[in-house]
C-alpha cells in the first residue's frame, strides 16, 4: 500500500522545514537512505528523475526518495 501522493521527484512537494529521508551520493548503490529535516532545496528545476537533492539541517545532502509523515 504505497501512497505516491508526496512525490520526492517533484520539487513543489519539498519545503523547508519538512522531514524526510535522502539517499546520499555515496549509499545510491546500497539505497540505504537518512532521515532529517529539509534546510535547503538544491534542485533548480521541476522535477528530477532520481529525486529532488537536498540538504537537511545536519549538512548532509542528498535526494529525496520519501517524504515523511509530520
Amino acid at each position: 500500500m504505497e501512497d505516491k501522493i508526496l512525490d520526492g521527484r517533484i520539487r513543489s512537494n519539498i519545503a523547508p522545514g519538512q522531514f524526510v529521508a535522502i539517499v546520499k551520493k555515496q549509499h545510491q548503490a546500497s539505497g540505504l537512505l537518512t532521515e532529517g529535516e529539509v534546510k535547503r532545496i538544491l534542485t533548480k528545476s521541476p522535477q528530477h528523475p532520481h529525486g529532488i537533492k537536498v540538504m537537511l539541517s545536519s549538512g548532509e545532502v542528498g535526494r529525496v526518495k520519501e517524504i515523511l509523515p509530520e
